[in-house]
């Protein structure tokens, strides 16, 4: 079974789940340990999803009167 890729929403909705675990001091060390590393990888694949995303938005100008898709920078 292939693994689904999570959005960058569902990552930072999960991360902020782990955040208030790590916040409620209810977890033992290992387990607070392990939902930091979770929350680490997420936050990694996050950033790689920003990043993907920045070479795909352009923005749209006027030249001469005729429509053009450009690269935003």
């Amino acid at each position: 079974m292939a693994v689904k890729k999570q959005s960058y929403e569902e990552n930072i909705a999960q991360i902020d789940e782990i955040l208030e675990k790590l916040e409620s001091e209810e977890l033992s060390l290992d387990d607070s340990i392990s939902e930091y590393e979770k929350a680490i990888k997420l936050i990694k694949d996050s950033e790689k999803l920003l990043e993907s995303g920045e070479g795909k938005v352009m923005k749209v100008l006027e030249k001469n009167g005729k429509l053009e898709m450009e690269k935003f920078e």
